[in-house]
């Protein structure tokens, strides 16, 4: 991962994450939801090994990326507290475990949907130029690179448990959540951005927690609901193509991580794993949902398991999922 910091030759000042708990690094914590892991025995793993609102034992992906790409070691959330105004200028994460395109599937969790994320942009922009000066600041928000993660949390729990969405088919379901998906990413240009990833959705079916809910008694993975999320994965990164075509200057990418995590969960003993169907701190044999089962203990060994919870992986997955799909896409640190 070093070479693709190399290659990055500070191109990008700074780093910007949306989305969901696969970005968010504790912008939950002071929200009016259950859905948070500001507690142990998450963090674990990450430095001093405290609990910061990542939903890992570790670093997270925003946190790897920034990383990689020589920007900072870790990522910070705009709503941390905490905040310094030294972390401002090299970016900040926005994104907010449980969301989703769909705003039902945040007020569903009482967590900060796409919209209120970018209203939390865009006030961080009059921040930002109130510390650097508008001209500089203009210059990071549009060199910067940003990563959406969206879409899981509609598909595994909205879609699967929400009466409201049960009713319209599959498909046109995924249809409407590219389109919501699709005005948020234009608006986001509108503010400025013009370098994004998009990411794919997680292998849905295989995570503990949908093996669990739709494997059957052995818990194999849920072939239909990796089915659902291949299915919006593809037109996601169709839409995200022609978004690319016609929004000018802009450099928008579709990046697959349903991939990436599957090769590794099909092929555990090549990366090192020696469990790919239960979370580290979660069994998934009992909560479906995505927080770490306290009883179970702290998990002395979360290496060797490809998920930390029910719904997430670990911080060794992540790493590997990451450099993944840097190398993949080299290319596309030149503009």
């Amino acid at each position: 991962m070093f070479a693709i910091a190399a290659a990055n030759g500070g191109q990008y000042p700074a780093l910007f994450a949306f989305g969901d708990s696969i970005l968010d690094t504790g912008n939950n914590n002071n929200l009016a939801t259950i859905t948070k892991c500001n507690f142990p025995p998450y963090g674990r793993d990450f430095v001093g090994g405290t609990p910061t609102g990542r939903f890992c034992d570790g670093k997270v992906p925003s946190d790897l990326i920034a990383g990689s790409l020589g920007i900072k070691e870790t990522l910070p959330a705009y709503l941390d507290l905490n905040l310094r105004n030294e972390d401002i200028p090299t970016g900040v994460s926005f994104a907010s475990g449980g969301t989703g395109n769909d705003i039902l599937t945040a007020q569903l969790q009482g967590v900060l949907s796409l919209p209120a994320q970018l209203k939390n942009f865009q006030e961080y922009i009059g921040r930002l130029k109130a510390l650097v000066g508008e001209e500089r600041a203009n210059n990071i928000i549009s060199n910067s690179l940003y990563l959406l993660s969206s879409g899981n949390n509609d598909i595994a729990i909205t879609y699967a448990n929400s009466p409201l969405r049960k009713v319209i088919p599959f498909p046109q379901y995924a249809s409407q959540l590219v389109s919501w998906a699709s005005d948020f990413l234009k608006q986001l240009y509108g503010a400025g951005a013009r370098n994004v990833w998009v990411l794919s959705t997680l292998p849905l079916g295989c995570l503990p927690g949908g093996r669990t809910a739709a494997g059957g008694p052995l818990r194999f993975c849920a072939d239909f609901v990796n089915g659902q999320a291949q299915l919006f994965n593809s037109q996601l990164s169709s839409a995200v193509t022609s978004l690319q075509s016609t929004l000018s200057g802009s450099n928008l990418q579709f990046i697959d991580v349903y991939d990436a995590l599957l090769n590794i969960i099909n092929n555990p003993l090549s990366s090192g794993f020696a469990n790919v169907a239960s979370g580290c701190c979660g069994t998934g044999l009992f909560e479906i949902g995505a927080t770490c089962n306290l009883a179970v203990g702290s998990c002395p060994y979360p290496a060797s398991f490809v998920f930390w919870d029910a719904g997430h992986p670990t911080q060794r997955a992540y790493q590997l999922i990451v450099s993944s799909i840097l190398h993949q896409n080299t290319t596309r640190l030149s503009k």
